[in-house]
């Protein structure tokens, strides 16, 4: 069993920059293929990006590509997402989410972080 805690959320001017934290527990998050997703208001969630358990490899979706970056601390069981720039429509629910693979599906989930926007 996996428990993810994620942090950095809160009300940021356009333009900023903040930077979310996910902590797991237990002993194998190294193991863990880890990512963000979101959800904005009356839309469904969607993918933002994701990192290896080696911290490698990482994918974004092209909506964030270059604005965003994702890294991973194995020594502090923690998945950083920092964004850069950020927009109005930026604002949303970040959750993090662990996967036993790079491939498979996300059987945990953290209860989110939100993030508002302010023009």
């Amino acid at each position: 069993q996996v428990q993810l805690v994620e942090s950095g959320g809160g009300l940021v001017q356009a333009g900023g920059s903040p930077r979310l934290s996910c902590t797991a527990s237990g002993d194998t998050f190294s193991t863990y293929t880890m990512a963000w997703f979101r959800q904005s208001p009356g839309k469904e969630r969607e993918f933002v990006a994701k990192i290896s358990g080696n911290g490698i490899i990482t994918l974004y979706a092209d909506s964030v590509k270059g604005r965003f970056t994702i890294s991973r601390d194995n020594a502090k069981n923690t998945v950083y997402l920092q964004m850069n720039s950020l927009k109005p429509e930026y604002t949303a629910v970040y959750y993090c989410a662990a996967s036993a693979s790079w491939s498979s599906l996300y059987n945990y989930w953290g209860q989110g972080t939100q993030v508002t926007v302010s023009s």
